[in-house]
């Protein structure tokens, strides 16, 4: 079987950042109704509501949206200096900072499953953290370069799916994984939100499961080691 699939490299990234985008939905979604109305993963959200909060909006955060903008934008410029030496596509690297990502979470998880309380010192430590690693997992995924699927944000995907789309240009379209991108990370900011009735802690074990699954699997199937050789021309 993972001989059968590492012929089709493609649709295996393809399905790995699916998977990181379902578990993206978790995470904003543990972010926002958990710690504060923070997103830990959709920076876009972040800026908004910072701009909002400095013009004076009422009973919006300041100190947790720049936090966690501040620990994605140092995760994504170490993934990009970790990546920068290595082609594009699914390499060692990649696996190694897809699983530092995950561990993250499990040990987050952790911490706020053994603490009944979180006072607001641990819950701006928790968003930080967790911007980091999602700035992390942005620049991996960046690096994977699958298109349409950044595991992040869906703005840009439902902008193509739109534009792209019959009432659009009606050109034709990679609508599946676009669809999908939307609907799963969707899907998971629901899975997150029911998980909170447990405890925060459920939603980043989750993801963190999801992550360091999808980092093994990657690892045996995707890596770039595993890509076909190309054909020999013939005279």
């Amino acid at each position: 079987m993972l001989r059968r699939l590492r012929t089709r490299t493609e649709n295996v990234h393809l399905g790995l950042m699916l998977a990181l985008t379902f578990s993206t939905g978790i995470i904003d979604a543990v972010g926002y109704l958990g710690l504060d109305r923070v997103f830990t993963g959709n920076m876009t959200g972040n800026v908004v509501i910072l701009g909002m909060a400095l013009a004076g909006a009422d009973d919006l955060p300041v100190i947790g949206p720049i936090i966690a903008l501040v620990g994605f934008m140092l995760g994504a410029a170490l993934g990009g200096r970790v990546l920068r030496p290595v082609k594009t596509g699914w390499t060692t690297r990649s696996t190694w900072l897809f699983t530092v990502v995950g561990l993250l979470m499990a040990v987050l998880a952790i911490v706020l499953g053994v603490v009944p309380e979180h006072p607001e010192p641990l819950a701006l430590s928790v968003t930080g953290i967790l911007g980091l690693a999602m700035g992390l997992q942005a620049a991996t995924a960046r690096h994977i370069a699958v298109k349409d699927v950044t595991t992040v944000v869906v703005t840009s995907t439902i902008t193509g799916l739109a534009a792209d789309s019959w009432l659009g240009s009606g050109k034709g379209q990679p609508w599946f994984r676009r669809l999908a991108a939307v609907v799963l990370i969707g899907a998971g900011a629901g899975v997150g939100a029911l998980a909170l009735d447990v405890g925060l802690w459920l939603g980043l074990a989750i993801a963190a499961a999801i992550t360091l699954i999808a980092s093994l699997f990657g690892h045996l199937v995707a890596h770039v080691k595993h890509a076909p050789a190309p054909e020999k021309a013939t005279a």
